[in-house]
């Protein structure tokens, strides 16, 4: 099959002139969001270009160690990125999902590279940074929507909470509803993503890779790698994240001691 169309700057920035049409349809509905609109496309250019140059570079070099190094910094900004986008600044709560994105990531990425696609070399930087990204990314907004949840449980059902406490349960005991219900509500999305890919919509990879020239066949294959995964690291990093936020949230009476900042 053919490789990829090359798509030339001047096609690119002519065709970004149609963000006019979502600019003109906020300003004529006053939604106020047209300001943050701008400037989230322009970070998104100034970050796809960086990053675009830095992985030319680690492309070429291929190094286990560049590319453990740059592995670090994706897990930092990742679990930096769900404290603060969560509302819950804390710097224990950071460490803990460092810990779990490390605990999820590492694993899957060593069982790709060993056992399944089997790349040479093992660590090469064109599949380790790019599987490693999509399994980052769909973990960063699940364990946001899974601590805004645990949090707003005790916040709103507290009384629950404290019931249980009474009745002779321990703080983990108490709040292990919240944890079943954070969850289940936090991997709803790739559920309902899982179920209605192929006749609904057809995911980015798959197309991507399509575009650039691969079997459809073949395609199938990685998507469905990559799905299960997806799946896998998010349950693991989910269940980790979540014990190790009542561990560090919760006092041996049973107090929580880190709130959620609306």
């Amino acid at each position: 099959m053919q490789t990829s169309i090359d798509i030339s700057w001047l096609q690119l920035g002519l065709f970004s002139l149609l963000l006019f049409v979502p600019i003109t349809i906020n300003a004529y509905f006053k939604l106020g969001i047209n300001k943050s609109t701008v400037t989230a496309f322009v970070r998104l250019f100034l970050q796809l270009l960086l990053v675009g140059l830095y992985l030319e570079y680690i492309f070429e070099l291929d190094s286990i160690l560049l590319n453990t190094a740059w592995l670090i910094v994706m897990i930092t900004v990742g679990s930096y990125s769900i404290i603060s986008k969560s509302g819950l600044n804390n710097r224990y709560l950071f460490f803990a999902n460092s810990i779990a994105l490390s605990c999820a990531l590492l694993p899957i990425l060593l069982v790709l590279s060993l056992l399944v696609i089997q790349p040479a070399p093992w660590y090469s930087a064109r599949y380790m940074i790019p599987l490693a990204g999509m399994l980052l990314g769909n973990s960063l907004s699940a364990n946001i929507v899974a601590l805004q949840n645990l949090f707003n449980a005790f916040d709103q059902q507290q009384d629950e909470y404290e019931g249980a406490l009474a009745l002779g349960a321990s703080p983990y005991q108490a709040a292990f509803p919240f944890l079943q219900q954070s969850l289940k509500k936090a991997q709803a999305p790739i559920l309902a993503t899982i179920a209605t890919t192929g006749i609904v919509s057809l995911p980015g990879m798959m197309t991507g890779q399509i575009l650039g020239g691969v079997t459809p066949m073949v395609a199938i294959k990685y998507q469905l790698l990559i799905f299960i995964a997806m799946l896998i690291m998010l349950s693991v990093s989910l269940t980790i994240t979540l014990l190790l936020t009542l561990r560090v949230s919760l006092a041996k009476n049973g107090l929580i001691k880190i709130k959620l900042n609306n």
